[in-house]
């Protein structure tokens, strides 16, 4: 409860900064880029920035008619340049056997090595396994996966994290800029890699195509009482809450994805999305999500203002 109620406060957060500092060095061009005039251990959010649109490239404009024109795409199979034609429109993108099942299985058997040695883990997420293993960050750094992120953003990616599940998440709905926010908005995207079959029964992905094209639900959308020295009064499950209605607001159609081992999912960073309740607890849903910043943007977490630690 007591580190609960000191994460409401800001200067607990600039002191973590502070003895991070060497892991915030990645915001400093981008700060002078953009003009914002803060120090990087300083609170950030989308009330120091004048807009609130996205800039990548295939949010200004129809991907059917961008796309074509912009060199790179050849470099596809027919079928996913097919898809990549429909990101405008739909804001995520299937490609079924990305992975063969047997490197998928690789990746689990390198993550459950992980899990086993590892002192931080839970229940169901282990985080950043990127960062202790060169399997894992070579995953990240696919030059398949990488060319094709770069093209959807139209600049270099940089992965950030990596989260290994091994039930469904049974999460809400919800939109990853309110976690990993980008100014300019637009330049995260995040790759879902099934490790294992998906069912109706082991909790699989949902999401809302097109729900990407919605204006960015930021902190004070949803939030109040911010200051210069303590966050809002509302908490995560008000952020959700808000998505809900959303949904219903604009009669938003779900679509779930019932993936085989080896297929991804890729979505924009505004797209609505979440895991279905598991039914069968008995079952896993193994998986890993990676998510990417743009390389030359401002990078930092909306719903705590903390500016993102890249190591």
């Amino acid at each position: 409860m007591r580190w609960s109620f000191l994460k409401k406060y800001k200067a607990f957060h600039w002191v973590y900064n502070l003895l991070h500092y060497r892991s915030l060095s990645h915001n400093k061009a981008a700060y002078r880029q953009y003009r914002l005039n803060k120090p990087v251990i300083a609170s950030v959010s989308s009330r120091d920035f004048p807009d609130k649109e996205s800039r990548a490239w295939l949010d200004l404009g129809d991907s059917r008619e961008l796309l074509p024109r912009q060199s790179g795409l050849e470099q596809f199979a027919p079928d996913v340049q097919e898809s990549l034609l429909d990101w405008s429109r739909k804001g995520y993108l299937i490609i079924n056997g990305f992975f063969d099942a047997g490197f998928a299985d690789r990746i689990q058997e390198e993550v459950d090595r992980l899990v086993s040695r590892s002192r931080d883990k839970t229940d169901n997420r282990f985080m950043f396994a990127n960062r202790q293993s060169e399997l894992i960050r070579s995953v990240t750094v696919d030059r398949r996966l990488t060319a094709l992120l770069g093209l959807i953003l139209g600049k270099e990616v940089v992965p950030f994290q990596t989260i290994n599940f091994t039930y469904g998440s049974n999460q809400r709905a919800h939109s990853d800029s309110i976690h990993m926010t980008t100014y300019p908005l637009g330049y995260l995207i995040a790759v879902w890699i099934a490790l294992e079959d998906t069912t109706l029964d082991n909790g699989p992905l949902f999401y809302y195509p097109g729900s990407h094209k919605l204006p960015y639900l930021l902190n004070e959308d949803f939030n109040e009482g911010s200051t210069s020295l303590r966050l809002g009064k509302k908490d995560y499950v008000d952020y959700e809450d808000r998505i809900d209605e959303l949904i219903v607001e604009r009669r938003l159609e779900k679509e779930v994805f019932l993936a085989k081992k080896g297929d991804i999912l890729i979505w924009h960073a505004n797209l609505i999305h979440g895991g279905l309740p598991v039914r069968d607890k008995t079952l896993t849903r193994k998986s890993m999500v990676i998510h990417y910043y743009a390389k030359d943007v401002i990078k930092y977490h909306e719903i705590t203002e903390r500016p993102s630690l890249i190591k």
